[in-house]
């Protein structure tokens, strides 16, 4: 089994670095098989390469069972013609990576602002507002002359029913309960099609509690009461905000496990950003990589029904909460005292025990 490592930008290569010491303890355990094949993008390849993306390497990540895609700093890239592709959204439009899977369960630590929290956030990831991904050509964004800008939604039905479905699936797997999320009291076109849409999707699990929740308010729950909440789906800019706030409360970004998935590829993507200011010290917490890590592990044991890949994948979660809870095995992000490296050797003893 094959999997692409793309490091990125700024801390980046630390935490991935980090985080292959874990994949590899955990490929030597539970005997996996894998290939990781390492590949430069970001400021590293547009200096070389002239891209951020070369096509070489996305069809490489293209053809191999999974990606594993560092922190990029798009911020700084060029624009496209010059060389200065966002990664993350050229995996998510070429490979029609639809589903954002982003799980919040609270870390047994004082750095999580909530004690109750265990829920997922699954987000539409190719429609929506954001312009770059929406469009057959051209952007969803524009400016009919210098003094006013326009910005396209994009909300169709197939898209909408397939993670309304995806969506459900998760949630049979766990309390069997559902939350649409949408705005469709004010938004009563798109986010009507977009609701429609989605309880279609999931209407072939009868077994599911279903519900919708005003985006607004969703965002007052998951302070005041996020124990209610199991699956929670929504349109990708909804979605964007409140995984990242449900992050927070759960213990912070550097604690996120995220996965971009399709019908057949997936990234496994940490939450967070790059972190420029830090690189090359050997502070940064690479919980986020090593837990997205871990959920790509668990996607790829549900194609292949492999007991070893579902089983590693629970090893590393358990083995990150685990460090985390550990005042010993901490990193410093969050009163501790390892470093980066020194983190992901504490989860690696950890996989190879568990």
């Amino acid at each position: 089994m094959k999997l692409v490592v793309l490091p990125g930008d700024g801390i980046g290569p630390e935490i991935v670095d980090a985080t292959l010491t874990v994949l590899r303890a955990a490929d030597e355990r539970f005997g996996l098989g894998l290939e990781l094949e390492e590949h430069a993008i970001g400021e590293v390849s547009l200096a070389r390469d002239g891209s951020t993306l070369p096509e070489p390497v996305f069809e490489s990540a293209s053809a191999a069972d999974g990606v594993i895609l560092g922190p990029v700093s798009t911020a700084t890239y060029p624009s496209p013609s010059e060389g200065g592709l966002n990664p993350s959204a050229e995996f998510r439009r070429r490979l029609d990576l639809f589903a954002n899977i982003r799980p919040s369960r609270s870390v047994r630590h004082d750095a999580a602002l909530v004690k109750d929290m265990d829920l997922v956030i699954v987000r539409e990831n190719t429609e929506g507002f954001y312009a770059v991904r929406t469009m057959f050509a051209g952007g969803g964004e524009f400016m009919p002359d210098k003094d006013m800008a326009l910005a396209v939604r994009k909300i169709t039905r197939q898209g909408a029913e397939r993670i309304g479905r995806a969506a459900a699936e998760l949630a049979m797997t766990r309390r069997k309960k559902l939350t649409i999320v949408t705005k469709s009291n004010v938004l009563k076109l798109s986010d009507g099609l977009f609701l429609e849409a989605v309880t279609a999707g999931a209407g072939a699990f009868p077994e599911l509690e279903v519900e919708e929740v005003l985006v607004d308010a969703m965002a007052s729950h998951l302070v005041r009461s996020p124990g209610a909440f199991d699956v929670i789906v929504t349109s990708n800019m909804f979605g964007d905000i409140l995984s990242n706030e449900a992050a927070e409360l759960a213990g912070g970004l550097g604690f996120a496990g995220s996965l971009n998935a399709g019908l057949r590829h997936a990234v496994a993507q940490a939450a967070h950003g790059s972190a420029p200011d830090i690189a090359g010290k050997n502070v940064a917490n690479p919980s986020s990589v090593m837990l997205s890590t871990g959920m790509l592990l668990e996607w790829l044991a549900d194609r292949s029904d492999s007991n070893a890949l579902r089983e590693s994948a629970r090893a590393i979660e358990a083995a990150v909460m685990a460090c985390v809870a550990d005042a010993a095995t901490r990193t410093q992000d969050i009163g501790g005292a390892l470093s980066t490296d020194a983190f992901g050797a504490a989860v690696a003893r950890r996989v190879a025990e568990v």
